[in-house]
C-alpha cells in the first residue's frame, strides 16, 4: 500500500519549509473575518432602524414574528409581533417576518430604512434583485416589489446575539399566543433588553 521511501534530513527539512511556507502563503490570501458585533447599534443619521426575528414550531407548525424599530438615538418608534398559522418551515416564517417588516417601514414612509435579520440567507436575497427559485421566492419578490415604492432602504444581517429584541418578541408571542403592536414602547417582558 505504502512506498518505503527514505528521504535524506535535508530532503524532509526542505519538504517541512516549503510546506510551512504554502501555509503562510494561505494565511496571507484568506479573507479577514471582521469582529462579530455582539450588542445593537444605533442607525446613523436620519435612518430608522428595524429589526426582525422569527419563532417556529416545527411539532404544531405556528409561528410568530417579532419586529422592533428604533431611530439613531435608540428610542423606540414601535415594536409588534404577528402570529401566523400552517407554516412550513422556520425558513419561511423568516421570509414572512421580512416582508412584513418591508411592508411596514414603507407604510410608515419612513424615508431611511435599515432592516436587519439573523437570518443570513434571507438579508442575501433581498439584497440581489434576480429571480428567487427556493420555496421562499414569492415573498422575495414581494420585497422587492415594495421596495420599489421606497427610495432608501437596505438590508443587513446581524447575529442572534445582537438581534436579541426582536428574538424575545418572536419566541414570546409564539409562547403566550398574544400579538402586539405598541407605538413607542415594548412589552414588559422585553423591558430589560432596551
Amino acid at each position: 500500500m505504502y512506498k518505503k521511501v527514505s528521504k535524506s534530513g535535508k530532503e524532509i527539512v526542505s519538504f517541512v519549509n516549503s510546506y510551512i511556507l504554502e501555509l503562510n502563503e494561505i494565511e496571507k490570501r484568506s479573507p479577514k473575518i471582521s469582529p462579530a458585533v455582539s450588542k445593537w447599534n444605533h442607525p446613523l443619521g436620519q435612518f430608522v432602524k428595524i429589526n426582525f426575528d422569527a419563532a417556529y414550531d416545527g411539532r404544531l407548525c405556528p409561528s410568530a414574528v417579532g419586529i422592533m424599530a428604533r431611530n439613531s438615538e435608540g428610542n423606540i418608534f414601535l415594536s409588534c409581533s404577528k402570529i401566523y398559522q400552517r407554516v412550513a418551515s422556520a425558513f419561511t416564517t423568516k421570509a414572512f417576518a421580512c416582508r412584513k417588516v418591508t411592508r411596514i417601514g414603507i407604510d410608515v414612509q419612513w424615508p431611511k430604512i435599515i432592516i436587519e435579520g439573523d437570518s443570513l440567507s434571507i438579508i442575501k436575497k433581498c439584497k440581489v434583485k434576480s429571480p428567487n427559485k427556493l420555496m421562499v421566492g414569492a415573498y422575495i419578490h414581494d420585497i422587492q416589489q415594495l421596495l420599489l415604492k421606497s427610495r432608501n432602504c437596505r438590508f443587513e444581517y446581524i447575529p442572534r446575539i445582537a438581534n436579541t429584541l426582536a428574538h424575545i418578541l418572536a419566541t414570546e408571542t409564539l409562547k403566550n399566543k398574544k400579538e402586539l403592536y405598541l407605538v413607542g414602547s415594548v412589552p414588559e417582558y422585553a423591558e430589560k433588553q432596551t
